[in-house]
């Protein structure tokens, strides 16, 4: 079974946070070949920082080709990690570009917090650049990550230098059955947030340390990674994306923006990711063929569009007279 067929499932288990990295997604890891899996080296071990006043993140830097080469921050999805999410084009944009990632909020390494906030996560992106001295960014998100990346710029937009938002809404409540599903989870964690907390925090100290991950070949590095976040961290974060809705202010960005559309995507609704960027002024967009996934399962149709819309982001936020003659 090859990374493709994880890709398959992952996208078929959209509508619910437990099935989209659960017991399917563990089997299909499992069963990969190391001949099946991406031309990809393994990410580098990245380390643990300490944000002041948040807590401790698991934070990976890679330098760029030169000292003043332009930062990408990489805001990652649900139930993975910042690596996880990115280690098919990391390599990449490494030579192009300083790569920053971290583990947002109950996954991964990431803060183990009482509660789990879209607004703190934005927050902790911006302590990381503090940490990092790093004054701006070219934001990038995908799914979770670019609801994210969206409030960074709301409540940093000083930090913001571009963002680029990746099989991503400006909200996730829409039609009777969702909005049924998203409070049926709100109704749930009200009694059970404390002790889905304590087991997001137990489960984190158990983890294996990351500099022991990266020497495993990528499948069991993989495999490591995504069971890093706990199983409990899933229906408190589907329930909070529930609530964000950037609709009301998303038509409001002023830095350059693409918008990367998957086509055929069953997680996220391709008319949404459409209509994210139809608010956006001068959004970039652009279509992938493939399904939610395709930064695995499509990746070599998804790659060279998306290194493409990086390319041009980092080049309007550099010349913003460029704005005006496309």
């Amino acid at each position: 079974m090859t990374f493709k067929t994880i890709g398959r499932h992952a996208a078929r288990t959209g509508g619910s946070a437990a099935r989209f990295s659960g017991r399917v997604a563990l089997r299909t890891l499992r069963a990969a070949t190391d001949e099946a899996t991406p031309d990809v080296p393994i990410p580098p071990p990245g380390k643990a920082v300490e944000l002041p006043g948040r807590g401790t993140t698991h934070v990976l830097d890679i330098p760029g080709p030169t000292p003043d080469a332009p930062t990408l921050l990489l805001m990652h999805g649900i139930a993975t990690t910042g690596a996880l999410t990115w280690f098919t084009v990391l390599d990449d944009l490494s030579k192009r570009y300083r790569v920053v990632t971290f583990d947002q909020r109950w996954h991964g390494r990431g803060i183990r917090s009482a509660d789990f906030l879209i607004d703190d996560c934005a927050d902790d992106a911006a302590a990381v650049l503090d940490v990092l001295g790093i004054d701006k960014a070219i934001v990038i998100g995908y799914s979770m990550g670019g609801a994210s990346a969206q409030v960074m710029w709301q409540r940093h937009p000083e930090r913001v230098a571009g963002l680029m938002l990746c099989s991503t809404s400006s909200h996730w409540e829409g039609h009777l059955g969702e909005r049924v599903f998203f409070q049926t989870l709100r109704i749930l964690n009200a009694g059970l947030l404390s002790a889905a907390a304590d087991k997001v925090r137990v489960h984190a100290e158990n983890a294996t340390p990351a500099e022991e991950l990266a020497l495993a070949g990528l499948r069991d590095w993989a495999l490591s990674e995504l069971k890093l976040t706990s199983l409990w961290a899933f229906p408190v974060v589907m329930a909070e994306l529930g609530r964000f809705d950037s609709t009301g202010w998303i038509g409001d960005v002023d830095v350059p923006t693409g918008v990367l559309v998957t086509a055929k995507d069953h997680a996220i609704p391709t008319s949404r990711q459409r209509q994210l960027a139809e608010q956006i002024p001068d959004a970039i967009v652009r279509e992938s063929p493939g399904g939610h996934v395709s930064l695995i399962l499509d990746l070599e149709r998804w790659k060279p569009l998306f290194l493409d819309m990086v390319d041009d982001v980092v080049e309007l936020a550099a010349d913003p007279a460029l704005r005006n003659v496309r």
